[in-house]
Order: C-alpha cells, then sequence, then structure tokens
C-alpha cells in the first residue's frame, strides 16, 4: 500500500476532507487553533490524490503541582477516521502513528491515545512503535434502551434532582458569549482544586459555541442558573450517534441543596436522549487504580463501567522502556 502522508499545523491549509469523526474533524482542529495553549497537528492519509485517513492531535501545555512543573503533552480521542471499505485500516493507522510519534515528540514530553472504541485495534502498531498500554476504565450511560434519560438513577440522585428544580433553579443550553465567560469563571473555580484535572481558557469554550452556531450537532454548552446567576454547567460534544461530557460541575459548596453540579448532568442525559443519541459517554471518570470521587458520583445516574486501555509514549527512551517493562 503506497500512501502519501501530510501535515497539517494550520487550519487555513487544510482541504476539504470528509467529516465524520468530531474528534478528528477540522472543526475541532480549529477550536484547538484558536484556543490559547494548544498545537493541534493533523495527518491525512491519501492515496492517489485522494483522501483515505485522517488523524487528528492536539498538544497542550499541562501544569502539575507535585511535583510542580510544566510538560507539554500530546492527546488523541480515539484512532482516527478511516474512509475506504477496502483498504487495511491497521496499516494505514501504523503508518499515520509512526508520522505522529515523530512529529509529537519534537514538541512533547508524552503521547497519550484515550478513548479508543476498540481496545485491540492497532495493538501491533503501537508496540511497534514503542508505547506502553494501561488498563483503564469508562463510564458510559446507554440511552436507546430507556424511555427516559434518568429511568436509571439511583434514587436519591432523582430526590435530589427533583429538589434543585422545585427550589427555583432553571437549565438552559448557553446564549451568548458573556454567558460563556462566566460559565469558564464558575467552572474553573469548580475544577482549580482538581489537581489532576486539566482545565482549558475560556476561549475553547467560546469556540465550541462557535463550532454550534456552525454545525449545530457538533457541541452544545449547558448552564445551571438561580436568580439569574450562572452555579452549574455541563459542555458536551457530538460525534456519530453517541455523546460526550467533556467538562461539568457545580458550586456544591455555595449551593449544596440546589444540587448544580448533578442537574448539570441531568441536563446533558435528557438533551442527548431527545436528540436520539444511543449513548452518552463521560470522557474523564479519573484513573482506575483507585476509587475516584467523579467516577462514583456520575455512576450514580446510571451508567456502566467499561474496561478498556489507554496508550503512552514517553519522549525519554530509558523512561518509557522501564514503564513497557512494568506493564507489560
Amino acid at each position: 500500500m503506497h500512501l502519501k502522508l501530510t501535515t497539517y499545523y494550520r487550519g487555513s491549509d487544510i482541504p476539504i476532507l470528509p467529516e465524520n469523526d468530531t474528534f478528528h474533524s477540522t472543526a475541532l482542529f480549529r477550536v484547538y487553533e484558536a484556543t490559547p495553549g494548544y498545537a493541534p497537528i493533523l495527518i491525512v492519509a491519501s492515496m492517489d490524490d485522494k483522501p483515505v485517513a485522517k488523524l487528528l492531535a492536539t498538544i497542550r501545555r499541562s501544569v502539575r503541582m507535585f511535583p510542580p512543573g510544566i510538560i507539554k503533552r500530546c492527546e488523541i480521542f480515539g484512532v482516527g477516521e478511516y474512509f475506504r471499505n477496502d483498504l487495511d485500516d491497521q496499516e494505514i493507522f501504523e503508518e499515520m502513528l509512526q508520522r505522529l510519534t515523530k512529529e509529537a515528540l519534537r514538541n512533547s514530553f508524552l503521547i497519550e491515545f484515550r478513548n479508543i472504541p476498540d481496545s485491540k485495534f492497532g495493538y501491533r502498531a503501537f508496540r511497534s512503535c514503542g508505547y506502553l498500554s494501561i488498563n483503564w476504565l469508562r463510564v458510559r450511560n446507554s440511552l436507546h434502551s430507556v424511555e427516559h434519560a434518568e429511568d436509571r438513577f439511583s434514587l436519591s440522585r432523582i430526590r435530589q434532582m427533583k429538589k434543585g428544580l422545585e427550589s427555583g433553579v432553571e437549565v438552559r443550553e448557553i446564549h451568548n458569549q458573556e454567558e460563556v465567560r462566566k460559565f469558564a469563571r464558575m467552572l474553573h473555580r469548580v475544577y482549580s482544586w482538581k489537581i489532576r484535572r486539566h482545565f482549558p481558557s475560556h476561549q475553547f469554550f467560546q469556540q465550541l459555541v462557535s463550532l454550534r452556531v456552525n454545525n449545530h450537532d457538533s457541541s452544545r454548552i449547558f448552564i445551571v442558573l438561580y436568580k439569574g446567576k450562572i452555579i452549574g454547567g455541563s459542555a458536551c460534544i457530538y460525534s456519530g450517534k453517541d455523546a460526550y461530557l467533556w467538562f461539568s460541575g457545580g458550586m456544591r459548596k455555595t449551593y449544596i441543596l440546589l444540587y448544580p453540579g448533578i442537574i448539570a448532568v441531568w441536563k446533558a442525559l435528557d438533551d442527548a436522549k431527545q436528540r436520539g443519541y444511543r449513548h452518552l459517554e463521560f470522557i474523564d471518570v479519573g484513573l482506575p487504580f483507585r476509587k475516584h470521587g467523579y467516577r462514583d458520583f456520575v455512576l450514580r445516574f446510571g451508567g456502566k463501567q467499561i474496561s478498556t486501555r489507554r496508550w503512552f509514549r514517553f519522549r525519554w527512551k530509558w523512561l518509557n522502556r522501564v514503564l513497557c517493562w512494568i506493564y507489560q
């Protein structure tokens, strides 16, 4: 198979491509490109001058508190998008992976592939490029098999949700950029004490709203209000038949009896159900090695844990070899 690989660093250089997977779309490339601290990379594989696959990655700054420091890491959701049923996707992926690994390790300390739909896909390619795999957990709510999104909620979760709504809490989709800024500030305060959680600048959420305007099925942001003040919210992205909750939270200390975080998640689930999505997945539910507060929180909405794996590649070869030996 003779492939031509082209790497794009600027959205203005990218030609018109098929857009079925939002996580590898030109639209999301532009969201990353407009967000401070993010540097997207798009690799397009072509045959006879026609695209057959693409792979989107982004390099972002990651601030560590313990030990203190700033590193750059490359993140990829899934394993790319493929356009030809008559070609071997795994062979194409291996060539794109080799190119991406070479490109990303120039500017990042760590490469991470996450949210891989098939844990067996690309196993040989990852190993040949020196990646190590770690078993991980995903949490996903099935929406196609229930009449209402809350049918599988725990009884306590339903009581809390109803109590908040009966107390005067409103929840709706975000309307304008001023609300985006207020939502981002609120959510940043919620995330600031969670050391392991990355939180982007407010421009990221502004771009998601722009993405919503240009392509109504790609993203939505919901806000929870009480007496006109934003006290919670959730940001979702949509790809194919599935919805993904990327960020959510609420001011639970100040408004503990209004349950803004719970209502924010419920709204994301309810909206996805109403619009016909089969599943809603929580993008990050914490490390798999121990109990995690956020994972326990979202499981009470009736989702199921799914075993998967993430693939990692470190710039330092000696560290990569040691970790590969440990996790083999």
